[in-house]
This record gives C-alpha cells, sequence and structure tokens, in this order.
C-alpha cells in the first residue's frame, strides 16, 4: 500500500476519473462523499489547508480516500476534520474499499500517529453507525497511544418504505393514520386548485432554485439566517445544478391556485431519497397542510418508484416520527494525544 498526502487544490482534479468509482466499491457510498459534493463544499467553504490522504494498491489502484482539512480552532488548535463537516452535511466517512477497509485503517492510523506533530484534535464528524471506521479505528488508533472517544453526535430517522402506499399507513400510529388521511381528504376536496410536481431538465432551474430559497427563508428564521451568508447560498446554487445532472435531484413544490405553497429539496442516491431540506409559507393555507400533504406525495412517490428507504438526515424533529420513521445513529470520533 502507497499512502500519499495532498494539500492543493489539484487533488480534486487528478481524482475525478477515480473517485466516484471508488465510492461505489465501499460502504461509504453516499451522496455526500461524492466528488461532487467534496469539491463543491470545498469551492464554497474552503475552512482551512486541505489534508486529504490517498492509499493506492501495488498495482497503483486508488483504495482508498481520507478528503480531510485541517482547521485552526480556538480550544482545539490544529484539527483535522472531514470535508464536510458539519452544517450541510449528513454523512461522512472515509472511502475504502471494501476489501481493504482493515489494512487501509491500520495504514491511517499509522500514518497519524507518524505525524502527530502536524495536527493537535482529530475530530471525524457524521460517521453512520454501520461504519466499518467506528469498528477499527479507534482501537488502531488507542493501540499507538492516542486518546480516542467516540460519541454519539446524532440521529437520522429513516422509514424503511414499505412495498405499497396502503401498507405504508400500517407503519403509522392510530392517531397519525387518522391525521394524516384526514389531511389528505382535505386536500383532495379543496376549492382552490392544488398541484404537485418535481423539477426537471425542462424547468428552468435557476428560477426553480430561486423559489426554492424564497420559501426556504420564509419558513423559519433560523433559516433565513442561514441564506445570508454567502457560502451557503454559493453551495446550494452550485450543488442543486450538479445533482440534477447526475440525477440526484428531486426538488419538489406544491402549489395552490398557482402560488409555490411547500417544497422539499431531496437527493435520490442508491436506493435512498435524502430529506435535505425544506420550505413553507408558513401565515398561508395553513389550512391544507401544504408541507405535510408535499410530504406525503413524496414518499408515495417514493414507494412507487421502488426506493427502499427514505432518509430525513440528521436531526429528531417530531414530525419525522410522525410519518413513521426510525432512528439510525451517526457518532464522533476525536482523538488526541491527551484528553
Amino acid at each position: 500500500m502507497k499512502l500519499t498526502l495532498r494539500s492543493d487544490i489539484e487533488i480534486f482534479q487528478e481524482l475525478h476519473s477515480e473517485w466516484n468509482s471508488l465510492l461505489k466499491r465501499s460502504i461509504a457510498n453516499r451522496i455526500f462523499s461524492t466528488w461532487e459534493w467534496q469539491s463543491i463544499w470545498w469551492s464554497a467553504y474552503h475552512p482551512g489547508q486541505l489534508w486529504v490522504l490517498t492509499v493506492r494498491d501495488e498495482d497503483n489502484t486508488l483504495v482508498a480516500i481520507a478528503p480531510w482539512f485541517i482547521e485552526n480552532h480556538s480550544e482545539h488548535g490544529r484539527v483535522i476534520r472531514p470535508i464536510g463537516c458539519v452544517d450541510v452535511t449528513d454523512y461522512l466517512d472515509m472511502i475504502v474499499a471494501n476489501e481493504h477497509v482493515e489494512i487501509v485503517m491500520r495504514e491511517i492510523a499509522q500514518f497519524l500517529n507518524a505525524n502527530k506533530s502536524e495536527f493537535d484534535w482529530v475530530n471525524l464528524c457524521n460517521i453512520p453507525e454501520k461504519s466499518p471506521t467506528l469498528s477499527f479505528l479507534p482501537a488502531y488508533l488507542s493501540e499507538l497511544g492516542l486518546v480516542v472517544q467516540l460519541t454519539q453526535q446524532d440521529v437520522c430517522p429513516i422509514i424503511h418504505l414499505p412495498s405499497s402506499w396502503d401498507r405504508y399507513f400500517e407503519l403509522l400510529d392510530k392517531k397519525q393514520r387518522h391525521e394524516l388521511r384526514r389531511k389528505l381528504r382535505r386536500i383532495d376536496g379543496a376549492s382552490e386548485k392544488v398541484e404537485w410536481y418535481i423539477v426537471n431538465e425542462n424547468h428552468n432551474l435557476s428560477e426553480e432554485i430561486k423559489k426554492f430559497i424564497h420559501l426556504m427563508a420564509s419558513s423559519q428564521a433560523e433559516k433565513a439566517k442561514f441564506l445570508t451568508d454567502s457560502q451557503n447560498l454559493d453551495f446550494f446554487n452550485s450543488l442543486v445544478p450538479a445533482a440534477l445532472h447526475n440525477n440526484w435531484l428531486q426538488l419538489s413544490f406544491l402549489t395552490i391556485d398557482n402560488v409555490a405553497a411547500a417544497s422539499y429539496l431531496n437527493f435520490v442516491y442508491g436506493n435512498s431519497v435524502l430529506v435535505y431540506n425544506s420550505g413553507l409559507l408558513p401565515d398561508q393555507y395553513g389550512h391544507l397542510s401544504p408541507g405535510i400533504i408535499l410530504l406525503a406525495y413524496n414518499i408515495k412517490f417514493a414507494i412507487q418508484s421502488g426506493y427502499e428507504f427514505f432518509d430525513f438526515l440528521r436531526g429528531d424533529e417530531t414530525y419525522k416520527y410522525r410519518m413513521g420513521a426510525q432512528d439510525s445513529k451517526v457518532f464522533m470520533l476525536t482523538a488526541s494525544e491527551t484528553h
């Protein structure tokens, strides 16, 4: 195995043709670890010095990428963090070919131990509960004398989708089943004109993004504040077209009398629909529950399209559980020479 450290931005372009191919051979195969997501995030935020580790086998085949950077932190000093951590990315992990996980984890642990002078703290966030990183890396780092802590960081509620829309209602408790059916009947009988659609290549994407950002900002003061940051807007405006280009985008709108009342920015990747963000006009059309209705339409569409999981991503908001989701966990791995 040959491990190489790169700190120049050219590494993204050099790995472009290999990155996603390796990702598909790893358990980390999620949209957040794609070349597109990682390179767009770095272009928008670039909060420190790139610190990307690559591992190649004896045939020079790429078998691992640890897409990291070093950030200067007021409390912890020089901190190794994964590209994407933490606010706008929900799952993160090292990208390691499945057949090389154990040996690569040991190589990376030994590299970190040998280069302790380059950093003060390792902080790897958003690691999914089934990741082999959690199984191997803490033990290898501990063997080398580093102090390792593994803590649950958050939950990602997920609906394991049934085979039909009718069977979906069996996932809900009696009260929520009744409430959702009542809201669906009400929207079907509404005097207003109610329609919904998913953005595709026939739409003006820039106008649809503006429409979504308006709804997102209208829905919560916290989201409105988030969108005042030009880096966040740059990230959104670059990511959404890239997702559409790769057939990963599911941006949907519910319109009432031709006015966009609710929207969901989802991604579709592998066997999952990922609920990334949403927007709503909170003071209009409340009697029709447009947010819940559009969410129900999205779940029904996911079932009909044959997806296995409807993933609400990080956060334990009550509505996710009312819609039938169950928790999965994400973890944070930290390591340093001292506590």
